[in-house]
């Protein structure tokens, strides 16, 4: 009798152990990406805030950032571009496709090709087929981390790679030919994604620079327009 107890005892540890993931809720890192997706393409608007890591005092690129993004295809906040070591606030807006900074020095917002301060369109943020979302539809080798908390909110870690080229059009890249590794937190009961840490040659091709994109207040009332020219 005791010998069969302690065989029964041993087979629910090793099922227990096989059922935790190492610490995650049971969802394969898969269907997590694959609900975080179907989540955000819900989404009619987003906030989100961009930070960086590793960038050199030279040439111009996006080294942060904060605003709104609101489905379709527009966004209003402020980006952080860096040129030759110095820092400049751009207020942006981005409605339809056509893009508009408030330059430094000038009282009114111009239309700009956004290529030229190092980054893309932020209006295409949440385009189901060019945004945000195409990072975790063409994840690979995607595997679950830790779970964790996130002021006070259960999310599950997911790592990944992602093609170089698809991170070069969202954001940049010296060298799209390299892969790029990504962390995201998903929020576990709601699906959304809270975070997405990536890790590749943003700045040069030969060392890597990290970004990291924060998602939060999914679905509040937005409303942006095109703002008046000079």
């Amino acid at each position: 009798m005791q010998l069969r107890r302690a065989v029964v005892s041993l087979l629910a540890v090793v099922l227990l152990a096989g059922c935790s993931g190492g610490g995650d809720s049971g969802t394969s890192a898969t269907d997590l990406l694959a609900k975080a997706k179907k989540t955000l393409d819900a989404a009619e608007s987003a906030h989100f805030v961009l930070t960086s890591d590793g960038a050199p005092s030279t040439g111009t690129l996006l080294v942060g950032g904060t605003g709104d993004i609101e489905r379709p295809a527009s966004f209003q906040g402020t980006l952080k571009v860096q040129t030759s070591g110095t820092t400049a606030d751009l207020e942006v807006v981005s409605v339809g496709g056509t893009v508009y900074a408030q330059l430094p020095f000038l009282p009114t917002y111009s239309v700009i090709d956004p290529a030229q301060f190092g980054f893309g369109d932020p209006g295409a943020l949440l385009d189901p087929d060019t945004g945000i979302s195409q990072l975790l539809a063409k994840a690979e080798n995607a595997k679950n981390g830790d779970e964790k908390r996130v002021d006070g909110e259960v999310v599950q870690e997911v790592t990944a790679d992602l093609p170089g080229q698809l991170v070069a059009d969202l954001l940049t890249s010296q060298d799209p030919s390299q892969t790029v590794k990504a962390s995201f937190l998903i929020a576990t009961d709601s699906g959304e994604l809270r975070r997405a840490e990536l890790t590749g040659p943003f700045f040069t091709a030969e060392d890597d620079g990290t970004y990291t994109l924060e998602l939060s207040e999914f679905g509040a009332d937005v409303s942006i327009t095109a703002p008046p020219t000079g």
